[in-house]
């Protein structure tokens, strides 16, 4: 979802990383809940509010545009089954929404992508970029990178979840950019998706569904 500049949880001062700013749990209506007291540029997490937190991840007609793209992860070598998309200027929507406003990338938007997958032993998820990025598995918080920052890393090792092999489980990632002038989206992982839809048999490409400002997909390198 595409958001001004001028909304009240953009271009704030740089907070650094900030763990703890939503709830371990999902709330009711599946997004991230915000805990923290707010103050906009005051805060902690550089964010007003919880009312304007929960604009984030919801379409709010003249406050956000909701905006789907496409982003493919690579398989990093051939026949190895980790896949990758890397990009250190993600600006997947610029001149979109409400446009780049003067700026030369559109900087202010969130995403967000809910799927499923079966679980088997082994898999991981690693994500290094800015600013916020929050990963919950069967709605609890997985990965914790919160704030107006530089790129900062965290990964899942999804063995150590307590997870049944074979079984299905929810994964619901949510991403914010929310400042000038860096942004960075690196996310490694074995997990296959539950929701993709084969594009190109040649390249085995598969969409995942993400919701509001991006999609994605995943291609198999030829040997």
């Amino acid at each position: 979802r595409d958001f001004q500049k001028t909304y009240s949880d953009m271009e704030g001062g740089i907070s650094g990383l900030v763990t703890g700013m939503v709830s371990n749990l999902l709330g009711g209506d599946g997004d991230p809940v915000y805990i923290l007291a707010g103050g906009g540029s005051n805060a902690v997490g550089r964010v007003q509010s919880a009312a304007s937190f929960q604009a984030w991840y919801d379409d709010v007609p003249g406050t956000n545009i909701p905006i789907n793209q496409v982003i493919t992860f690579t398989e990093t070598v051939p026949g190895n089954g980790l896949y990758q998309f890397s990009n250190s200027s993600f600006f997947p929507i610029d001149g979109l929404g409400f446009g780049n406003e003067g700026n030369p990338h559109n900087y202010h938007f969130t995403m967000e992508m809910r799927t499923s997958f079966t679980y088997q032993a082994g898999q991981t998820f690693s994500f290094t970029g800015d600013d916020d990025l929050w990963v919950f598995i069967n709605g609890k918080l997985v990965i914790d990178l919160g704030g107006i920052h530089g790129a900062e890393s965290a990964s899942v090792n999804l063995d150590t979840l307590g997870l049944t092999a074979g079984q299905t489980h929810s994964f619901d990632l949510f991403f914010a950019e929310r400042h000038t002038t860096e942004s960075n989206f690196k996310a490694t992982t074995s997990i296959v998706f539950k929701n993709n839809v084969p594009e190109a048999s040649t390249l085995g490409l598969f969409s995942l569904g993400l919701v509001g400002a991006i999609g994605a997909s995943l291609a198999r390198r030829k040997k």
